[in-house]
């Protein structure tokens, strides 16, 4: 009788692993697609590269280069303005500023010069109506000569054309993000770079990520960010998870909902990068994708030297694709090809 029990208590133990094990297959996401995409296109990738697909806090694929890690710090040039745009809705939540006030209010040296009607809101919209800097190497190359913040905004003030009248018309650039960086400077009597860290970086642990010049120059608050894909990633997940990060507040819903509004949709442009063709502008982000009532779902904030994150609120997950050596040309059609087998695999 025990023989017959002890044989019964077997087959059953064989059947629950069997079923559990079904279960746990069943529950993986297949990425293959996604890796024969990754395979293909290494040469464009390069040496240097991760790609991560994170749902609920959890990394669900991860493709690393030898030579380039999950945690490895990198310059993410233009994916900084989401980082800066949310350090100013840190302080619209402490009612420290409003995105409609205008930015005379901290510098009063705009009045000065007829660019009186500019807002911190028209700043993060690339909405300011002053002349767009010049674009690429030489735009980099620029940021080199001022030694504060202060006075390349100063510079902007008193040397920028006005072309447009506030709010009238797109031009992306770092501009207004700049404008936006001094701000937080003069509320918080810090520097951009130590403000951020302090209130935003710290909190989300993003150890890798800094503003900081080693160079001595000014801070970049649209393009001069290192960060690794990992703390870039915790970062997006607070702004999945509507403002909260390991159960922690960093920002309210409603600053995250104005964080991924488009604020100006149906104005004339007068400069978007090819890489974001036909995407509208939210707030420190490009939505790139939209549903029927041109409500956006998917956000992402590509930069000039190879990161393009992305947010999407539909499927409820964040990727981001870095490489330090995809080019902008070839950036946009493998990201978004990157980002459409992770959808294929996550809708199965």
């Amino acid at each position: 009788m025990a023989a017959l029990f002890n044989k019964t208590c077997r087959k059953c133990s064989l059947a629950l692993i069997f079923l559990l094990f079904l279960q746990s297959s069943q529950g993986q996401t297949d990425f293959g697609g996604l890796n024969a995409i990754i395979k293909r296109n290494e040469k464009i990738l390069g040496k240097e590269y991760v790609v991560v697909i994170q749902k609920a806090g959890k990394n669900i694929f991860l493709k690393e280069s030898e030579e380039f890690k999950l945690k490895t710090p990198g310059p993410i040039a233009s994916s900084s303005k989401w980082l800066t745009t949310a350090m100013v809705m840190v302080l619209v939540d402490e009612g420290k500023i409003s995105l409609d006030d205008p930015v005379t209010k901290y510098i009063p040296v705009f009045a000065k010069y007829m660019k009186g009607y500019i807002t911190i809101r028209h700043c993060l919209s690339h909405t300011t109506g002053l002349d767009t800097e010049p674009a690429g190497i030489m735009k980099i190359a620029q940021k080199t000569k001022f030694a504060s913040l202060e006075e390349e905004v100063n510079n902007f003030a008193t040397k920028k054309l006005i072309v447009d009248n506030p709010g009238e018309a797109f031009a992306y650039g770092g501009i207004g993000i700049n404008i936006a960086g001094r701000v937080i400077e003069v509320v918080t009597k810090k520097t951009f770079d130590r403000v951020i860290t302090e209130k935003l970086f710290r909190p989300m642990g993003m150890r890798t990520a800094t503003f900081y010049n080693e160079n001595g120059n000014a801070p970049n608050p649209s393009g001069g960010a290192v960060c690794s894909a990992f703390d870039y990633l915790n970062f997006m997940q607070m702004l999945l998870n509507k403002g909260t990060f390991n159960n922690k507040r960093i920002l309210s819903e409603k600053a995250v909902q104005e964080m991924l509004t488009i604020q100006f949709p149906e104005l004339k442009v007068r400069y978007t990068p090819e890489l974001a063709k036909g995407f509208n502008y939210a707030l420190g982000s490009w939505v790139q994708e939209r549903d029927e009532a041109e409500k956006g779902f998917v956000f992402s904030c590509p930069g000039m030297l190879g990161t393009w994150p992305w947010i999407d609120t539909k499927r409820n997950y964040v990727g981001i694709v870095f490489s330090k050596e995809l080019i902008t040309g070839q950036k946009k059609e493998l990201s978004i090809q990157i980002k459409e087998a992770a959808d294929t695999a996550l809708d199965q």
